[in-house]
């Protein structure tokens, strides 16, 4: 494992809040991520389910969890299912965790194979008459995969349909969305090596590279300091590129007069750090270049301050959609007289900042939380103003990640964003 897992008695008392929830006579059952066929025998690299990894912490595939606080007998209210580490196993795909292992890291005393899952199942249902399963819930996203949690939801309501069956999503996600201690000092740590790569990445830019090269320094200064990579597809975009919000080919020639734009971030113990800066290729920004990046840098200075507890994400686009006109007014490109006979349903300034200003943050880039959820302390968003010129190539975007406090906390705070920092690291490597 590249990472130390964060500490049992986290996993814990997580657990110990969703009990203190759910109704009495229920029952909690979790199961982690699907493999993914990538060609042939292969399959993608596996990613855990972070409701899985919330609350126990198990970082491998074919694994339950079963919270069954009711249950007559102690040792069944508690049950992880590992994946069996067989020698034949082992020899093929390497290490998985042992029994005792599996318990150091959730704090789960009993322990079973999931050989055993499905012969443990009616033990547990006949002890339980609500069913809480997690489905993911994100107004944004459908996803169209019938993914291992779909199979094992519809399974189970197929072969026990006289239980009732609950969403765990609603109990969940304010949890997760209020970080710890334990997972800021986490996310400080994806953040830190996000950083890291950026600087590395200055030293490589410049005309006539291609953008997948600034990608692969990325990478190997993320993996190099124990991330397990990216947290996100990276956007490395060049000219034109850089107006194209996902852009994730990374394929072009980097032009002189170019501006460079990545958005990218490391992961670093499943938890996501998210970052972007707009850098001139040849290490210079051009006059406009420069005041279309300090109009960004302006609205993204003042922004972060605002992250304190009772704001939402709607007040924070507030906020920047309205220092957005002022600024596009400045940079010339709209008029007050037609800002003030535009359609309010239609804004001017949408034709330039497309997006929204902030996303919730954790276990995953867009973590769980909604736009008019009230910030609460603990909580991690990003702040990403951007201005996107495209009849001029030029698109700025700067981002970082913040924590919500009376004093709102910076995790890039060291990340060089001035044009003149900029600058000069460009001219110096």
């Amino acid at each position: 494992m590249r990472y130390q897992p964060l500490n049992q008695q986290f996993y814990v008392n997580n657990r110990k809040k969703i009990v203190h929830e759910i109704e009495e006579k229920s029952i909690v059952i979790l199961t982690s991520n699907s493999e993914f066929p990538r060609c042939g025998d292969t399959s993608h690299p596996f990613r855990q389910n972070s409701e899985l990894l919330y609350l126990c912490g198990i970082d491998q595939e074919e694994t339950y969890l079963v919270m069954a606080p009711w249950h007559p007998n102690p040792d069944m209210r508690e049950v992880l299912f590992i994946k069996n580490p067989s020698p034949e196993m082992i020899v093929w795909f390497g290490h998985r965790l042992t029994k005792e292992q599996a318990t150091e890291i959730s704090g789960i005393q009993t322990v079973l194979f999931t050989d055993d899952f499905e012969n443990s199942l009616p033990n547990f249902m006949m002890n339980a008459q609500n069913v809480y399963l997690h489905l993911p819930e994100d107004i944004r996203f459908k996803l169209e995969p019938i993914t291992r949690e779909y199979r094992f939801a519809q399974q189970i309501i197929q072969d026990y349909p006289l239980h009732s069956y609950r969403r765990l999503a609603p109990i969940l996600y304010p949890f997760r969305a209020l970080k710890e201690q334990e997972e800021l000092r986490t996310l400080k740590k994806a953040c830190d090596i996000t950083q890291k790569a950026f600087r590395k990445a200055l030293s490589a830019i410049r005309p006539g590279k291609y953008e997948y090269e600034i990608e692969a320094e990325l990478t190997y200064e993320m993996i190099r300091n124990g991330a397990t990579g990216h947290s996100f597809a990276p956007i490395v975009a060049a000219g034109d590129d850089t107006c194209i919000l996902h852009y994730i080919k990374n394929d072009k020639i980097m032009k002189d007069g170019d501006l460079l734009l990545m958005d990218f971030g490391a992961e670093y113990a499943n938890y996501a750090g998210d970052a972007t800066r707009t850098v001139p290729v040849n290490g210079k920004y051009t006059p406009r270049q420069k005041a279309i990046y300090n109009s960004c840098l302006s609205i993204f200075k003042e922004t972060i301050p605002l992250y304190k507890p009772g704001m939402t994400i709607h007040k924070i686009n507030d906020f920047v959609f309205k220092r957005m006109e002022e600024e596009l007014v400045k940079l010339g490109l709209l008029k007050w007289e037609d800002i003030r006979k535009q359609d309010p349903k239609h804004p001017l300034f949408k034709k330039y900042y497309m997006h929204n200003t902030a996303h919730f943050i954790g276990l995953d880039v867009h973590d769980v939380g909604q736009r008019d959820w009230t910030f609460q302390p603990g909580m991690v968003l990003s702040c990403e103003p951007g201005i996107y010129v495209a009849e001029e190539g030029i698109g700025v975007r700067i981002e970082t990640d913040v924590v919500v406090a009376e004093n709102p906390i910076n995790l890039m705070a060291d990340m060089p964003v001035e044009v003149e920092e900029i600058e000069e690291l460009m001219h110096n490597v």
